[in-house]
């Protein structure tokens, strides 16, 4: 007698690594969203169990595949660094994204925002920063119980997560490490670069030309003390 197995009737849930729509509508939005995220790998380099990403899509329940957001850029503590396809919360002990930014672009909706506040709110970031590129305005809701509240005062404000602070100047947002530098794009982190290598290798030269000029005083002072010697004077 041959036993039949049942078929397995449960399916596999796919939890999509795309959602089909761009990184960035323009390129203000999107040199800001890279600026935010390349700056935030550099400021936790040497920390292996933080997490930063761009535009990945954060999956917060398990099962539920169309419950979801890509922030912009989100930094998680408590998660080791990596590659992932998407970010799903449940094998990830469970720990949200702490911080996320949103760079608003025209063709971000009033009612797309507040879903997106919601979700936040609802799913445990503990601050969220919106910035609009074209008018300027920044906003910022750190929570507070199980809310996230908003930021009366954004100019001058340090987070209390990523020790960053926040400035509007020159019509721009302004962002700053914990020792003050601010970030910088990678055009202007090759500057930089180059300035340092400058400064480096005119230091350089000038220790050679130090050295030469010692080892000259070193020579003449040795010819003279060999014509004293040489006149019978104690060159000593």
């Amino acid at each position: 007698m041959v036993t039949q197995l049942p078929p397995d009737t449960k399916k596999e849930i796919i939890y999509p690594e795309s959602d089909g729509q761009p990184m960035a509508d323009n390129t203000k939005q999107f040199e800001l969203i890279v600026l935010i995220k390349k700056n935030l790998d550099l400021l936790f380099a040497n920390d292996p169990n933080v997490f930063i990403a761009g535009d990945l899509l954060w999956y917060p329940v398990e099962g539920d595949n169309t419950n979801r957001r890509a922030p912009d850029a989100m930094a998680v503590f408590g998660r080791p660094k990596g590659d992932r396809g998407s970010y799903l919360q449940w094998r990830e002990d469970n720990i949200p994204p702490q911080v996320v930014f949103e760079i608003l672009s025209p063709s971000n909706s009033v009612k797309e925002m507040i879903a997106k506040y919601k979700f936040y709110e609802r799913y445990g970031v503990e601050e969220y920063y919106l910035y609009d590129p074209d008018t300027n305005e920044l906003s910022g809701w750190l929570r507070s119980d199980n809310e996230l509240a908003d930021i009366q005062q954004m100019a001058g404000w340090v987070s209390p997560r990523l020790n960053i602070r926040f400035e509007l100047s020159d019509g721009e947002l302004q962002i700053y490490r914990p020792d003050g530098q601010r970030f910088l794009n990678f055009v202007e982190l090759d500057q930089q670069r180059q300035q340092e290598r400058q400064r480096a290798d005119q230091a350089e030269i000038i220790a050679e030309a130090e050295r030469q000029r010692a080892e000259q005083a070193e020579a003449e002072l040795q010819s003279l003390r060999a014509l004293l010697q040489e006149r019978g004077i104690n060159p000593e």
